[in-house]
């Protein structure tokens, strides 16, 4: 298995994975140390990124914010712009150490949005990254579509777009044709053989987690 962080593959049980980003990671977030710790490979102290669809209680927004030229997180739970509540989401999925850990990080250059993916509140060509993990599982074939669309207007000519997503919640195939069409291609290799060791849950009848790398086709 390539071990290349720009390599497009499932996440296998043998990569590299952080217990804690932030704060301790769940248990239960099964596919998150793998994909926390592969994204490390795309995080500038130099650049502007974008945490699409970042959740309420998850990390990366906060470790971003840490690391970052300038950190923006979106989410369509409008939760996000109430710092109460964000603290409430991190003790309740989580616990209270995780939210002290939080208080306690930088958070001053972190821009956190109530926004749908579909309709991104920020400029043409806004982001060096965008991030968007393990959430286009989550969304309609016509609204991921329109979500791509998004990431290709607010991403800068050189910029990457980091994704993860479910297999075979998402069926890989489409996605291809979905990214093409939108304007991106694989940065790397690519292999969409799905390997015997990949990274497991065997929740919602079985899950894997695929991970990509993807530039802005340019003319």
């Amino acid at each position: 298995m390539p071990t290349h962080p720009y390599v497009s593959r499932f996440f296998v049980n043998s990569d590299a994975r952080r217990e804690k980003l932030v704060y301790d990671l769940p248990d239960s977030w099964w596919s998150r140390p793998y994909e926390y710790e592969w994204c490390m490979n795309f995080i500038s102290p130099h650049d502007t990124v974008l945490d699409a669809a970042c959740g309420i209680s998850h990390p990366l927004k906060f470790h971003l914010a840490e690391t970052c030229e300038e950190a923006y997180a979106c989410d369509a739970d409008e939760r996000i712009l109430s710092e109460k509540a964000i603290m409430d989401g991190i003790i309740q999925d989580v616990g209270e150490k995780a939210a002290r850990e939080v208080l306690h990080s930088r958070t001053d250059r972190l821009h956190l949005a109530h926004a749908n993916l579909t309709n991104l509140p920020y400029d043409d060509e806004s982001f060096d990254t965008i991030f968007c993990i393990s959430v286009l599982e989550h969304l309609t074939s016509e609204d991921t579509i329109y979500a791509l669309r998004e990431f290709h207007r607010t991403l800068n000519g050189e910029g990457l777009l980091i994704l993860t997503f479910d297999y075979p919640s998402v069926n890989l195939s489409q996605m291809n044709e979905l990214l093409l069409q939108s304007g991106f291609v694989y940065w790397g290799e690519t292999d969409f053989n799905l390997p015997v060791d990949a990274v497991r849950t065997d929740l919602w009848g079985g899950r894997h987690c695929f991970r990509a790398v993807l530039k802005k086709v340019t003319y």
